[in-house]
This record gives C-alpha cells, structure tokens and sequence, in this order.
C-alpha cells in the first residue's frame, strides 16, 4: 500500500499530523497507519428540550408553539462537571469516536430564520470538551418520523404548519402516534408504535414534501418558492449556522470534528407507493390501528374509517382484528382560516394552495368529497415534466441523492475537509454516489438494528435474515429464519458484509461506518432491572458487535449513551431504552457501596452466577512478552521507573513462541486515558469519581461492548475476533511494503481493563459483589501453592511490589500475548505491537491476546450459562457446587458429581483449554 498524500484533495495544503484520510477501504492516519473509528451516539437526550422529555405532555404544545425552549445542557451538562465523568468513562470504555446529534428543531426552534444562538455557543463549548478527551467526532442532523410533533424528533414545529397541516389533531386522526398523547398514558405507550408513524399520514406527507415537493406537489408554494425548496433552504440555513461557529472556533474541525452525516434515516413518504388503496412493501412495520394511505387520507379529512389492527410476534407482524377510528370531525389539515390574518411566522401561501383540504385533493389523487382514489398509483411513477418515457420512481437515485448533493456542497462551505458521511435509505441498495462533492473525503453512513430482538424485546433462539428477505435473496421468507445462536451470528456477520459491500459497489473503495447499532435494554419486561441478570442482553449485543469483526473490520457507533436514562422511562423518547449506560443502575452501585455489605445491589442474583466463580479461575497477574524466545520459569514485575521485583509464580502454560513473562502495572497517568490528578494521593478509589469502578458503575452488558480492537494498525486489519466466554482476541494483519516508512510506528491494540484486568474487583462492582456471594456462601480459600491477596480478591495473586504501586491498583492488566512475529508493550490500555515490513510483496501476520487463566468469570457467566463450559475451571466449580448442595437430596445423582468432579480436578488446566 503506498503511504497516503501530504497535501490534501479538497485545498491541495499540506495536510497536518492529526488528519484522517478516507479514500480507501480504511480510514488512515497520515503516517499510513489503518484507523478504526469505534465509538458511540451522543446521545439520544439531543431529541427533546430541557424540561420536555418525551413522555411529558405539560407544556408540550404551548412551548411548541411560543418557541420558548432551550436544548442546551441535553446532551451533556457542562455547568455541574458531571461531561467529564460521562466523557471519561467513554474513552476508557475504549471509545475514541462521537456521533453527535443535532436536530434542526434545537437550532432553529423559535420560527424560520430565528436561531439558537445560546444553544450554537453550547455546542462549540462541548465540542472542545470532547477534544480534551481525545475524541473524534462526526456531525448527526438527526430525525426520526420529521419531528417532535409527529411522534419522532428532528424538524420545528413550524414546518408542520408550512406544509398546511395541524399536528394537535395528529392522535385524534391516527396521522401520527404522539408518546405524550397516548390515550391511556404514555407509560402504556406501544414497543415500537412510534415507528408505524412512517406509514401514516403526518410523515408519508411531510417525507414527500420535502423531498419532491415540486414533482408531486407543485401548488403547495409558500414565500414565491415551493414547499420542498422552503423547507430545504430552511434546513440547510440551520445547518450552516452551527457549521460556521464549529468552523470559527478555530480549534476544532478535522482535529475533533472530522465530518458530517448527512439527513438520518432519510424517508421516502409516499413515494413508492404501488397502490395507496392497499398496505404495500413499504410497509413492513405493523402494530396498532394500521390505516392503508387511503385510508388515512379519509381520516386525516375527519372520517370515521374502519381499519386493521395488528400485534407484533416473535413471526412478526399479526392481524388482531378490526378497530374503527373516529376522529370526530377532527382534520390532520389547518382549518381554511388558519391564516386569514396572516401566518403567526409570517409567511405567504400560493393562490393555489387552499387550507381546510388536503393537498393530495388538491392534486386531484382523490375526491375528498365522495373518497373516490381517483390515481392510486400517483406517488409510483417519477413525475417530472423533463422525464420521458414515463418510468416508475426511484426515491434514492430520483431524490434522496440530488438533496445529498445540495447538502455536501453547504457542509463543504463551512468546512472544506469534511468526511462526508453519506447515509443513504435504510436497508435499500444505495444508488450510485459519485461526483465532484466526494473528493476522496467521504465514507458510506449505514445502520443496522437486530429487529427481531428490537421489536420483540426478547432475545430469542432464532432469527432473520432481514436484510437478505427485504432484498429478495430468498425464494421463501421460511428460507431466511437461522435457527441457533451461532446460526444468528454468523446471519448477523453476513448481513454487515453486505452493507460494506454496498459501500463499494455504490461509492467505491471507501470505508463504512455503522453510524448505528444496538439493543434495547428493556427485554423481558425489564426483568434485568429487578434481579440484575444482563446476560441475555450481553449474548444480544456481542452478536450485533460481532457482526462489525471478522473480515467485515467495521466502525461503527453504537446507540447509545443517554445521561438521564432511567428504569422507569428509558432514554426519555418513545419509550426506547438502547443506552450503554443507566444512572439508575449507576445509582445502585454507588448505594451498595454505602451500605451493608450484606446488601445485594444488583438484585437477586442468577444461581450459576453465585456458583460458578471458581477459586480454580483465580488469576495469576501476569503479562507474557513474547520479545525474546525463550520459555519463561519466574515472573518478574515491571514498574514504571524500570525497576523490578521477583515473584514467586511459575506459569503452567506451556507456549513455544513465549520468551519472557513480564507484569506491567501501569500507572494512572499512563493510562489509556489520563486520570486527573487527585487532590491527596492517599484518596481512596471508591471516592474517586474517575477510579474504573465508578466509572463503569451504571454500565449494562459492559462486557459486550467494552472490546479489544486496533486503533491504528500498520497494514490492512483483515481479520477481528473477540470471544467473551474465553477472552481471546485476535488480529490477522496483512502487511504490505512500502506500509509505513516509519518503524519505530506501531499497531496499537485497545486492550480493555474490563477484560483483562489483574485484580477484576477493582474495576466492577458486579465483579466485586460475585467474589463477596463466593466467599459468603462457600467460604472459597485460594488456590493451592497460591497465596491470597492482600485485597481479599480471589482473581487477583499476591505480588510484591513497590509502595507506589501496591498489589490493588486497578491499571494492572494481566495478559497472554502470542504475536506470530515482532515484539510488543503495553502502555495503559494500548498493547504496542512493532514488527518489520517486508521489502516485497506482503506478509500475513497475527496476534492474539488473552487474560491469563481465562475470562473474568463474572463476564462468562453473565454471557450465559452455555459458556461456563469453555474452561474446565468452571465445570469443576459447577460440578462441585451441585454436588454441596445436592448429595443430601439424591445420594446417586450426588455420588456422580463427585466421581466429574475428581475427574475434572485431573483435567488440563491450561486456559483455553476445552474438553472432549
């Protein structure tokens, strides 16, 4: 691979250090190293005001309508400290990436041309706080069902009014489905509900509007302009405004902000739409009274309408009768005298476009009067005057790519480098992306969701191949269910490659970005948030994060991190609940610390959970380095002033390759991320907001998304994997010559404290609540031969070191590395991997790292009870728990145990090792 250009593609400068280059299938630094970019959505709290969560219908429409509402402090709270404990547990989470979401309601809220100036400032100031924490960044102009106001969030309320609609009658007229509004209570709100609104009348409307206005709506002229170009202009207008001030701080684009998404989740409306008499393949989403487009255009007109009800099933969608909706007279239209004396935003409508009636009666697709469908197939053919032979729409080729295009040339005015992230219709195969807006600084935005899991909120022991049954891959929707776990993940992993593949075909040799993917956390009822069993949740995430490794080597952002996520509400928005992190499990934690240790925080806890950490998985903590290649007898402890100390470990692995076993304790401020400094060195970690354990206090599945991966690889990453239940990650490596001239540049490797930590109960609560349930129920002592900690952590090895660094410090890894050639160290969080680079041609290489021992037993049983069989350790724990609390019940069955039991105490021990 030839080391990429010094001087850029857009301005022809000579680029600087901290430049990302995007003109291949990789992200690359400007040394030529391949960037990963993981990171994570901040944060779905940017959807709604301060003081107006989603479920919160005071001042809802009263605020709407005064414009009186702020967004600042909704994504982070710069005022009480509270950003850099949330951004520092984010990068020591391994995050080194941001989507950050804005909406074009929070800029420009107050009416058209009106913006936010307090809120643009806010967003600068939170900007260079997520740059002192090291993050690199990418703009969201988030939406989801247009707006607030039509059951989602992105657009004001104003535009609703623009487009001749009155969104208070919305509920009345089943045009959308407002959380807030719901008849019984916006706690009773439906799972997924929300998400219909793109198949009813308020967005297949405002979708098309905005999109195709001129072609399909031609009398809907508003200030001289049409409808699609006001609302375009509006939008690009806001945009510009907080781009401008990004790019005046002067300190922050390419540095921090990288790029721009483009328009989330873009919508096509009706257009489409083979037969607005009929449900058509748009519309895959079914729950609740589902209206055919007709049958909304009657309703949103005050028509009593009969309509399908249906039910989501773990086989998805099922008819549940028939409900009739009435709106009472009700209209989803502005009453014709709306605007008699003028519009409040001061606009001016068109003599052609008349208030009080639909506008698709206007445009003679039915009588409104008699509700004949006079064109049902109107919004499927491409209606420009220009376009002949007549030919059936393409909303992504026909529309969604020319708005693209006008967006890429506002963001490239304001900031001339920016990565386009290019996010094209869900799920659809992307049309052809090329042009002059590209300029090898762009990168394919997709999202992927396990929607089965999603929409179900139960993990379950089969799934889909949706994207594969949407695309047509199958003969039989039947042909497209994998059956088994390890059939969905490899599903999963399929369809990820699929969408990377879509990068290629429609933009070229450019990276993919999963701009999102995630889980709810609210499976089974919210059973985890009674008895604190995550582990259902964690198989589900590691499946949808798997599917970014193997030979896919994605990025992505995850959804998402919510500051005020809570139990009872979930993130505040639809009753979503997809955030990594919950102050009320953070809230738990710190109370659990504060009281009697007898008090069980994380409710009551799974039996294999309480049985099955093994004073046989205790862990010795050391570091094997490879660097010399010979097999190690003792073990030595490195400090970071270079001196050493002996230890009296000898390591049972038997590993050819290994050379020297070596125990790095790093210090704080080698940390991954630099831990502030603290007032009194003698200040306890538990008091210590940035210590690992607070910061993961709050943290659900942790084990899941806290990951080993390259940050900065030297060659091309061809290969990821990570496995929980065993903790063996590894990196296949193809490296080319001429890959980074620079040799003392290495791979650097994010290697998880969370993962791979000496002492686990210095870095969790959860960890530290299951070594308190061993000891108190079993009375575990250590390992023969092994001494016990000063600590009281049975995962953790008693080592002699210097007063400075102490047998407790949370930092200390404890690691097995086998790289097939070259030497590595490890600084804080990053594993260091140097080798050569061949003169010719290319070379594969690999590495795998792993925690000595095995897996941090609460991660294995968290995963599942499935995975205590990886590692004899922990059969044996099983065999001999059942066998204490079972031989006085069934002597025979006890009598068996213990004959597995003594025959597994023989079994090879080595970690990894698994039996026949």
């Amino acid at each position: 691979m030839s080391p990429p250009s010094t001087i850029s593609p857009v301005t022809g400068d000579t680029v600087p250090s901290w430049y990302i280059h995007a003109s291949g299938p990789h992200f690359r630094d400007t040394s030529g190293r391949s960037i990963l970019l993981r990171g994570i959505n901040l944060s779905s709290s940017a959807k709604t005001p301060l003081g107006q969560p989603g479920e919160q219908l005071d001042g809802f429409w009263e605020h709407a309508k005064d414009g009186d509402m702020s967004f600042v402090g909704r994504v982070l709270d710069l005022e009480n400290g509270q950003a850099d404990i949330h951004l520092e547990r984010l990068r020591s989470w391994g995050f080194n990436c941001l989507r950050y979401v804005v909406t074009w309601e929070s800029i420009e809220h107050a009416g058209p041309g009106k913006y936010d100036q307090d809120y643009i400032d806010y967003t600068v100031k939170l900007l260079r706080k997520c740059k002192e924490h090291g993050f690199r960044v990418y703009i969201d102009p988030h939406q989801d069902n247009w707006s607030r106001f039509a059951g989602g969030s992105g657009a004001p309320y104003w535009t609703l009014l623009a487009c001749g609609l009155d969104p208070e009658n919305f509920t009345a007229t089943n045009a959308a489905f407002i959380q807030c509004e719901w008849p019984s209570g916006a706690a009773s709100f439906p799972d997924m509900i929300w998400a219909t609104n793109y198949s009813r009348l308020a967005c297949q409307t405002l979708f098309t509007l905005w999109a195709a206005g001129r072609d399909y709506a031609p009398k809907c002229v508003i200030d001289g302009v049409n409808i699609q170009d006001y609302l375009q202009e509006h939008y690009f207008g806001a945009m510009r405004a907080l781009g401008s001030a990004i790019a005046e701080a002067g300190d922050l684009l390419d540095e921090c902000v990288i790029g721009w998404d483009s328009l989330n989740e873009p919508n096509a409306g009706f257009l489409g739409v083979e037969d607005l008499a009929s449900f058509g393949k748009e519309t895959v989403l079914r729950v609740g009274p589902m209206p055919t487009p007709l049958q909304g255009l009657r309703l949103g007109m005050g028509s009593k309408v009969e309509v399908e009800n249906y039910k989501f099933s773990s086989l998805g969608p099922k008819r549940d009768g028939s409900v009739v909706v009435d709106p009472q007279g009700k209209r989803a239209w502005l009453d014709s005298d709306a605007e008699k004396d003028g519009s409040p935003y001061g606009w001016t409508r068109g003599p052609d476009w008349e208030l009080g009636t639909c506008i698709w009666g206007l445009h003679g697709v039915w009588d409104p009067e008699t509700d004949e469908l006079i064109v049902p197939d109107y919004f499927d053919w491409y209606r420009r005057e220009d376009v002949a032979p007549p030919r059936k729409v393409n909303y992504g080729q026909d529309y969604w790519l020319a708005h693209w295009r006008r967006f890429a040339t506002v963001v490239r005015s304001f900031h001339p480098e920016a990565i386009h992230f290019i996010q094209s219709p869900v799920f659809q195969v992307p049309p052809k992306i090329e042009g002059p807006e590209i300029m090898n600084r762009a990168a394919h935005s997709t999202h992927f969701y396990d929607g089965l899991t999603l929409v179900t909120k139960h993990w379950n022991w089969f799934n889909a191949d949706a994207l594969g049954i949407l695309r047509g891959k199958y003969a039989s929707i039947i042909l497209g269910v994998k059956v088994g776990e390890a059939a969905i993940r490899r599903c999963m992993r399929d369809q990820l490659g699929m969408l990377r593949q879509d990068t290629f075909d429609a933009l070229g040799q450019f990276p993919t970005m999963m701009g999102e993917i995630g889980i709810p956390f609210d499976l089974d009822k919210k059973k985890a948030y009674g008895d604190g069993d995550y582990s259902a949740h964690t198989r589900a995430l590691d499946a949808s994060i798997n599917a970014c490794d193997g030979t896919n080597v994605l990025n992505y952002s995850l959804w998402t991190y919510c500051p005020d996520n809570s139990h009872e509400w979930g993130d505040r928005w639809n009753g979503e609940d997809l955030s990594l992190w919950s102050a009320d499990d953070a809230a738990r934690m710190g109370a659990f610390r504060a009281q009697a240790p007898q008090f069980d925080l994380v409710g009551k806890i799974a039996s294999t959970r309480q049985r099955a950490n093994s004073k046989a998985s205790s862990i010795q903590s050391s570091l094997y380095n490879n660097s010399r290649g010979s097999t190690p007898s003792s073990t030595s402890l490195s400090t970071p002033n270079g001196s050493t100390a002996k230890l009296n470990i000898t390591p049972k692995l038997s590993i050819a390759s290994l050379a020297s076993t070596t125990l790095t304790v790093p210090s704080p401020a080698s940390f991954a991320t630099s831990l502030p400094s603290k007032d009194s060195a003698s200040t306890s970690s538990l008091c210590d907001p940035f210590a690992p354990i607070n910061l993961n206090d709050g943290s659900r599945a942790l084990s899941a998304f806290c990951r080993p991966y390259p940050t900065k690889t030297v060659g091309t990453p061809i290969d990821i994997n990570f496995d929980i239940r065993s903790s063996v990650f590894t990196l296949i490596v193809r490296v080319d010559a001429g890959d980074v001239d620079d040799l003392t540049l290495a791979t650097e490797v994010f290697v998880p404290l969370v993962q791979y930590a000496a002492f686990p109960s210095r870095i969790s609560q959860r960890v530290r609540d299951d070594v308190r349930q061993q000891r108190e129920q079993f009375g575990e002592e250590p390992l023969e031969g092994q001494e016990k900690d000063d600590s009281g952590d049975p995962y953790g090895a008693t080592l002699t070191v210097p007063d400075e660094t102490g047998p407790e410090d949370p930092t200390a890894l404890a690691l097995v590395v086998k790289a097939s050639v070259g030497r590595w160290e490890v600084e804080g969080q990053t594993l260091k991997w140097y080798y050569p680079r061949p003169a010719t041609g290319s070379v594969t290489i690999k590495l795998e790292v792993s925690r000595l021992n095995g897996a941090i037993p609460t991660w294995m049983n968290e995963y599942g009870a499935s995975a205590l069989f990886h590692h004899p350790s922990f059969v044996l724990r099983i065999t001999d728990s059942l066998y204490l609390s079972l031989q006085d019940l069934s002597p025979t069955l006890g009598k068996g145990l213990k004959l597995a039991r003594e025959f597994l105490k023989a079994a090879p021990s080595e970690p990894g090792c698994l039996l026949a």
